[in-house]
């Protein structure tokens, strides 16, 4: 049967294209992951046997998530937790909480997690996990109530060698503290690595509110000096002003860079002189957006895709950049602080017009390497200094990018694809020294 987006060899009639829960005709950001990794197959060389166990979850997990309302009333919420690939180690990755939140999203999020987690060859596979839900309709009590019935309800396949979640959309340090203490009760016993992103004094890792950030800007630096574009007095603008945008914001204007524009779900702000970050991260720390800056005019968010820049970080949702906007884009780099903002034909728009994109799969992987070392600490109960954990993450990026350039160069290919051609190596060949059982 052939395969969507292109034939894949070794076909077998056994293989369908889809899963049965899938809606072929709309399938959301799985699609957007299943058109990049038909682009990988022709790489993957005898590999390419078990290019399918790229295309199908390992599991997902689909519950009911019923809580009590501070009226009495008992609302129902739809929670997922999707396990992509577990060849190389357990699952990985975040839990968001999102009204738009569905299983198509979660999916490619999980199998996003496993491409980053071998791109950057930490011991991990993929994973995510969500709630549709608008938590700012929610009091403190039942956002507390919901995460503990979520993580209860997953219990039964997560846990610190199955599947370790951790902060991603709308979660933060204390969703993570529920969840472990939740997952600690009943396990009978205090398991700190059931999650990474806590609060330090409960386990948590210094340096990983900022990691993502800061992964974000070491391979924009590196990827700059390749395309000789000067950090100190580039032009950057930043989609998302949150523990990605602002922190990689904040790492660029320390470095001389101009911050000109940031648009967040507030609205948009612009400034041709630079952004104060300083007091801007204060303002939305305050006010959690951007709207209301005083130091900036306000723009149409239509109009951020034209501001005239050299750098741009979308680092909010995913789809972002697409065909209608990619055109418009006048940076020289793009640095995907999100989770798939950029659509397969914004892509080739964008590598037509010479500007090169630094895909999320590489440059947002700071976030989950920190979450590794992190899960070491729980393990070891040996906690590193600040310092040692940047000096850690900083190498280990410069090298997963180093190893990236390459293979883009060798291929003459994206930067992106090359990426995926390092993490499709590494799962398959794992997947191929494990074989198949039984």
């Amino acid at each position: 049967m052939s395969q969507p987006n292109g034939a894949t060899p070794y076909a077998n009639p056994y293989n369908h294209a889809l899963p049965s829960y899938l809606q072929a005709d709309n399938l959301g950001p799985w699609g957007i992951y299943l058109q990049q990794v038909d682009r990988v197959i022709p790489y993957l060389g005898h590999l390419a046997r078990w290019a399918e166990t790229l295309k199908r979850p390992k599991r997902a997990l689909v519950v009911d998530v019923p809580i009590q309302l501070d009226n009495g009333t008992v609302a129902h919420f739809e929670g997922y937790r999707v396990q992509h690939n577990t060849s190389r180690g357990p699952g990985k990755g975040g839990v968001r909480f999102h009204q738009d939140v569905t299983m198509s999203e979660v999916m490619a999020l999980s199998a996003w997690m496993s491409i980053k987690n071998a791109a950057v060859n930490v011991p991990y596979g993929g994973a995510k996990g969500g709630i549709r839900v608008d938590p700012k309709t929610l009091s403190m009590g039942e956002l507390e109530r919901m995460t503990r019935r979520y993580t209860s309800e997953i219990g039964i396949i997560i846990g610190p060698t199955k599947d370790i979640p951790a902060p991603d959309v709308n979660t933060n340090e204390q969703i993570m503290a529920w969840m472990m203490d939740t997952y600690s009760m009943n396990e009978g016993a205090t398991a700190t690595g059931v999650v990474t992103g806590k609060p330090v004094d409960l386990g948590g890792s210094l340096g990983r509110r900022e990691a993502t950030g800061r992964g974000v800007y070491t391979v924009g630096v590196e990827a700059a000096q390749h395309i000789g574009l000067d950090i100190a007095t580039a032009r950057v603008a930043v989609q998302g002003f949150g523990n990605v945008g602002g922190i990689a914001g904040k790492l660029f204007a320390q470095a001389g860079a101009k911050v000109v524009a940031v648009q967040d779900h507030g609205g948009t702000i612009y400034r041709e002189a630079g952004l104060d970050v300083p007091n801007l991260l204060a303002h939305v720390a305050a006010n959690g957006t951007v709207a209301g800056f005083a130091g900036a005019e306000v723009i149409a968010n239509d109009a951020f895709w034209d501001v005239d820049c050299d750098i741009l970080i979308p680092a909010a949702l995913e789809g972002q950049i697409t065909a209608a906007n990619a055109g418009r884009i006048k940076a020289r780099l793009v640095i995907e602080g999100a989770n798939g903002p950029t659509t397969p034909a914004a892509d080739d728009i964008l590598q037509e017009r010479n500007i090169l994109v630094l895909p999320d799969v590489i440059a947002n992987a700071g976030g989950v390497t920190v979450s590794y070392f992190e899960w070491v600490q729980d393990f070891s109960s040996f906690f590193w200094s600040e310092d040692e954990i940047n000096a850690r993450l900083v190498r280990i990026m410069k090298e997963a990018f180093a190893g990236v350039w390459s293979v883009a160069q060798d291929n003459k290919v994206s930067l992106r694809t090359a990426t995926f051609i390092v993490a499709c190596k590494r799962i398959l060949h794992a997947r191929e020294l494990r074989g198949l059982y039984p």
